[in-house]
């Protein structure tokens, strides 16, 4: 199993059960969202098999994946493997997912752009299903 050995940043508060599923994850705000930049930047840690909820940001999003193994998948595409110095870039209102693999806590920086056009619609849990699927 892989295991979290170092971030350059705090690994913040528990993350709502409402929205991740499969184990814990973490969420540090590195950057509040403001009227001037409008973009917002957390550094998200999730334990071994945790993801978070099918969702989509209507400004879009940018991750860049600093430790562990992940995944990221857009509805009706096939899941991508990510890893350390990976980066996502993800269109307005494109419903996805992003988590660890089973097997690896896995940490991205994820950058909520254009903020001015709203910065999260969450939608149903990815099921075990899917995520056994992948």
């Amino acid at each position: 199993m892989e295991t979290f050995n170092s971030n350059i940043f705090p690994k913040g508060e528990k993350a709502s059960s409402d929205y991740f599923s499969g184990g814990i994850a973490w969420v540090q705000i590195v950057k509040p969202n403001d009227s001037e930049l409008n973009c917002q930047i957390g550094n998200v840690t999730f334990e071994p098999g945790c993801r978070n909820n099918w969702h989509s940001h209507s400004g879009g999003q940018i991750l860049i994946v600093t430790s562990g193994t992940g995944f990221y998948q857009e509805k009706g595409k096939p899941a991508q493997v990510l890893h350390s110095g990976d980066v996502v870039n993800i269109l307005p209102h494109v419903i996805h997912w992003h988590g660890a693999a089973p097997d690896s806590e896995f940490t991205h920086l994820a950058i909520n752009t254009n903020t001015q056009n709203g910065i999260v619609e969450w939608l149903e849990p990815v099921t075990d299903e899917e995520y056994k699927n992948l």
